[in-house]
């Protein structure tokens, strides 16, 4: 529930518990378990910086998991496109791939303040599978026997004109009308044994089943899975019910449809598109005031990022609240509200479990219906002159001015 700010004592045995914690966390971090080999996250350490855990793309961001490429810089996809036999294709490669390029890759550059390049290499051909989609029983949960047969057909077919020694992702798109194509399948499938092809290992693959034209930003989704990001959607368990609880539009890892479909400020962090000098690590218990400039705003010139670009208070030993400025600028343009969002970050929660849920600082009411995948949370940002408590922690927001440049000022007071 929403608390207005009131004055009053702190409680000094909670603050004494929470110290506790914080001063064990640092044997903690050096003894967590990662999912492959690690190397330092350049600009990562810090009080703030939660440790990388064994859990499915874990979002500790202290170190990065060399099994998957990093997003800074320029890297180099090949776009395979497979038909079937008995079956004419009514599209083109070169249809096929404009669904999708510039446009992943002007995503990208935005999302990452132009330090990565998604470099795409189409082909201009079909490359034709032995055997119909049919055989392949495709579906979004996919048999892994199936799975791998198909797997193993496609690199098979198109190894002989394709080099997969000169590309960092390898995309697999199906014929879109091909009877037994599934659009649901749209994934990244993760080997945990890596095919190979051209004396190079490939250990995932985005396999592309989508409708001409494709659902919106379906691939700069999916290709976020090949740079370690989760799902922050929520799959109910039935099939049914609504997938966009945790984080609505605010992510396009929770959603490809989402209004506000940049990455969250904690994601950019991790994927080297942010680094400490744009973070604020919140230490002890005093109001302290912050400028947060937009997320989503680009430098000036090719100049680096510039300014505050997310608050993080610490709030366990894996776990912490983060708070950032989101406007319609960039991969958010189309947003229909603006404002200062908070949300939680869960280290040792597993991709599609919610690691990152966002709080709803206008619980009760709803925005952007009919726009909105989930209008609850569309209206979830504060706005100036609005002071919010976070529950189960009592950390207090206040937004108390937007200065002429576009930037939030914004008050923090870590009452835990």
């Amino acid at each position: 529930m929403q608390r207005l700010q009131t004055p009053g004592g702190v409680d000094r045995q909670r603050l004494r518990r929470v110290a506790a914690v914080l001063t064990s966390f640092t044997a903690l971090a050096a003894t967590s378990l990662v999912a492959g080999p690690a190397v330092a996250a350049e600009g990562a350490a810090g009080p703030c910086a939660l440790p990388r855990t064994d859990v499915h793309h874990s979002l500790g961001l202290d170190t990065w998991d060399t099994a998957y490429p990093r997003p800074v810089g320029t890297l180099n996809a090949v776009m395979i496109f497979l038909s079937f036999p008995g079956t004419t294709p009514r599209t083109t490669p070169k249809e096929l791939a404009a669904d999708y390029f510039p446009a992943t890759t002007d995503f990208y550059r935005r999302a990452s303040y132009g330090k990565f390049t998604l470099h795409p290499h189409p082909l201009t051909t079909w490359t034709e599978m032995p055997r119909p989609a049919t055989a392949y029983a495709v579906q979004r949960d996919w048999n892994a026997g199936r799975r791998s047969a198909y797997l193993h057909d496609a690199l098979a077919a198109a190894d002989p004109v394709v080099d997969f020694s000169k590309y960092d992702i390898v995309y697999l798109m199906a014929d879109p009308d091909a009877p037994g194509v599934n659009s649901d399948a749209t994934k990244v499938v993760n080997l945990d044994a890596p095919l190979h092809a051209d004396g190079t290992d490939i250990r995932r693959v985005v396999t592309g089943f989508e409708r001409h034209p494709p659902d919106r930003n379906v691939l700069a989704h999916e290709t976020g899975h090949i740079f370690d990001m989760p799902d922050l959607y929520h799959r109910p368990t039935d099939g049914k019910g609504d997938w966009d609880t945790y984080v609505g539009d605010w992510d396009v890892m929770g959603s490809q449809f989402g209004l506000a479909s940049d990455f969250f400020g904690w994601l950019k962090w991790k994927l080297g598109w942010l680094d400490r000098r744009q973070i604020a690590c919140v230490q002890g218990t005093a109001p302290r005031m912050y400028t947060l400039e937009p997320l989503e705003e680009m430098p000036a010139g090719g100049t680096e990022v510039a300014g505050t670009r997310m608050i993080v208070v610490r709030t366990g030993l894996d776990s912490v609240l983060a708070i950032e400025a989101r406007t319609a600028t960039g991969d958010d343009r189309a947003t229909c509200t603006e404002g200062v969002l908070i949300y939680r970050i869960q280290g040792g929660t597993a991709s599609g479990d919610g690691p990152v849920q966002v709080i709803d600082a206008h619980p009760h009411s709803a925005a952007c219906l009919g726009q909105s995948v989930y209008p609850e949370l569309a209206n979830a940002p504060l706005q100036v002159g609005e002071t919010f408590t976070v529950p189960d922690g009592d950390t207090r927001v206040q937004v108390t001015d937007r200065t002429p440049s576009g930037a939030w000022t914004v008050q923090v007071t870590p009452v835990v």
